[in-house]
């Protein structure tokens, strides 16, 4: 439909004899009055067709962006600019928040395996056996502990200082028979670096408290008469 036919008959009259006049004077009507109701209807049909056209051709297609990568994607080979960018996550990561957590777990089982294992040294050592056996032989100790003299428990734990390289023995640990238990302490030093060792002290005290000397009884035996420092049992805690 054109816009003669949109227009009034009065409004159309006018349009027409506005072309029949010279093309000079048409410009200078425009130029002069460019809001003119006569070119009113034309201009704003112009204008219209071209600010649609124009959308139109600034209106880009937009094509379906590709997900981003996971961690499990593999390398990217190329580089797509419709790529979807991966999440960023703030802070702390999952797997180091997770490190953190179990970091203080293997630090304590590290200390007791270590503990383990130098108390396990010093229950095998050779003063240990040598205190146990003399135990064993005293009839003043089976009188009070009975027989079968061992450790108290089937995981001994032995507290103080065991460091024949240096000579130095403070020692102290539970023991069992028969009859009752008791706790054994043992000091014995070396006072020159090629000398003996030295018994300053080897106790028994019963689960009453009541303490029994046994070095002073008749026929003890000191489990380290005779012995100097052992290079090879060097344990200093």
């Amino acid at each position: 439909m054109s816009i003669h036919s949109k227009a009034s008959p009065a409004a159309a009259r006018l349009l027409r004899s506005f072309y029949t006049l010279p093309a000079p004077v048409r410009q200078s009507i425009f130029l002069h009055h460019p809001r003119a109701q006569l070119a009113s209807p034309l201009r704003s049909h112009t204008v219209f067709r071209r600010h649609a056209s124009s959308q139109i051709k600034q209106t880009p297609q937009q094509e379906p962006l590709i997900p981003a990568p996971t961690p499990s994607s593999g390398p990217l080979l190329t580089r797509l600019p419709n790529r979807a960018l991966p999440t960023v996550t703030t802070g702390i990561s999952p797997a180091v928040r997770l490190w953190l957590k179990t970091l203080p777990v293997f630090i304590l089982l590290v200390a007791l395996s270590s503990l383990s294992i130098f108390n396990y040294q010093k229950a095998s050592s050779s003063t240990v056996n040598s205190i146990l056996y003399a135990l064993r032989t005293s009839s003043a100790v089976r009188e009070i502990l009975g027989d079968e003299i061992y450790f108290k428990s089937r995981i001994p734990w032995i507290s103080g200082e065991l460091n024949q390289l240096h000579g130095a023995i403070d020692i102290s640990f539970w023991v069992k028979g028969t009859k009752s238990s008791g706790k054994v302490r043992f000091v014995s030093v070396r006072k020159t670096r090629d000398g003996y060792f030295e018994t300053l002290e080897w106790s028994l005290t019963d689960e009453a408290g009541h303490a029994v000397q046994l070095l002073e009884l008749e026929g003890a035996r000191d489990p380290m008469a005779g012995r100097r420092g052992d290079e090879e049992e060097l344990l200093d805690l």
